[in-house]
């Protein structure tokens, strides 16, 4: 009887490591080709560009009362033409949030910044909906998009923009840490995704292997989003 008890806990644990394996080994493959990448790959030093496009920054955010406002500030500071620059904050909040963002959106008018608030009674397709629902409205050639917990620096476009060649359709910036000594949580969440860009992401970049957008942090050339068919379900599709 207990034979036939052991056989299926025996094929699980076998289909585990044999699935954990394959993922060490994919790993430990990009590992390789991300080291043998580096150096042509920090040689690359893109120009300045001598005519800068217009630029959409879309925030989407759902119930971000602790981390909005300090978004908010972050990109009306960004070191870009404010004719060039244009910022949606697509919120989809049902909580304060949404007063707390009006009245942030409202200060930065005054100061002059190109800032509207786009806040929707229902949240159909959630963060991609958000974001079709934006699009539609963006007059930037190209979009960056940050999470609500993210803190783009200044320098943010300046850097990204020269990386668009002609057949580049989107560039996914590295992702820094502002807690990372918080806690051992935070310290091994670090840890993680700093494996992610620095193994997996660099080696597909370089390679041509397919490289997936992160969801935050990365500008898009608009075109190839509408090429793609646009949001869907959060993603282009």
């Amino acid at each position: 009887m207990l034979q036939y008890l052991l056989a299926p806990l025996l094929v699980a644990y076998t289909l585990v490591m044999l699935a954990l394996t394959a993922y060490v080994l994919n790993l430990f493959y990009l590992m390789v080709l991300s080291l043998k990448n580096r150096r042509g790959m920090q040689a690359a030093i893109s120009p300045v560009l001598e005519v800068l496009p217009v630029v959409t920054v879309q925030l989407p955010i759902f119930n971000e009362w602790y981390v909005a406002e300090r978004l908010l500030d972050a990109c009306a500071a960004l070191d870009y033409p404010r004719d060039r620059l244009e910022i949606q904050v697509l919120d989809d909040s049902t909580d304060e949030t949404k007063t707390l963002i009006a009245r942030k959106v409202n200060e930065l008018c005054l100061q002059g910044i190109n800032i509207v608030h786009l806040h929707r009674q229902n949240r159909e397709g959630f963060k991609a909906g958000a974001l079709a629902n934006g699009l539609a409205l963006a007059h930037g050639e190209f979009v960056a998009i940050f999470d609500a917990d993210f803190l783009p620096q200044k320098n943010f476009l300046l850097q990204m923009l020269p990386r668009f060649e002609q057949n580049v359709a989107f560039v996914q910036a590295r992702w820094g840490h502002l807690n990372r000594d918080y806690s051992l949580l935070t310290l091994l969440q670090s840890f993680s995704l700093d494996a992610h860009f620095a193994i997996d992401q660099l080696a597909r970049s370089n390679t041509g292997y397919v490289f997936n957008f992160n969801g935050t942090a990365g500008v898009w050339r608009k075109s190839a989003i509408l090429d793609a068919g646009g949001w869907h379900a959060g993603y282009p599709h």
